[in-house]
């Protein structure tokens, strides 16, 4: 994550966590690298959760199965909320391997908070859009031609 990149999109994740309760948010990429922070979280954990998080989101996308209709399997994962004694985390897909992470205390509006996050992801729109990484050995071509 540069400097540049955390004060554009930073400022727009401290308007998420504007609210009674919340604490942090967390811009990150599918592969687990932080792209912003809010305020309040210092960068050293802020990219550690992301790395915590980009796993959580591929195990959660991979139970899909579990909740959908065997002819609906290719149902997206759209969000994860995890539930502690003290707090939640928000996790919501921010545009093609993009997410949008929030922690909160217990007694947070949890449909404020998701309804935040979803205004701020339709508000960055291409911002939030995390393209894959060169040289990951993901296959980056259509059928027939050469990557």
């Amino acid at each position: 994550m540069n400097d540049h990149m955390n004060k554009e999109l930073g400022w727009m994740l401290d308007e998420v966590v504007k609210m009674p309760e919340a604490r942090h948010a967390i811009l990150l990429s599918a592969d687990g690298m932080l792209r912003a922070h809010s305020q309040g979280i210092d960068r050293d954990e802020a990219e550690r959760q992301a790395a915590a998080l980009s796993g959580l989101q591929s195990i959660s996308r991979s139970t899909t199965e579990f909740c959908t209709h065997p002819q609906n399997q290719d149902s997206p994962w759209r969000q994860t909320l995890i539930e502690f004694a003290h707090g939640y985390v928000f996790l919501i897909a921010a545009g093609p391997g993009a997410y949008l992470a929030v922690s909160a205390s217990e007694n947070v509006d949890m449909e404020a908070v998701t309804y935040r996050m979803q205004k701020t992801v339709d508000r960055l729109g291409k911002e939030l859009v995390s393209p894959p990484r060169q040289g990951t050995g993901a296959w980056q071509g259509s059928p027939g031609s050469q990557a």
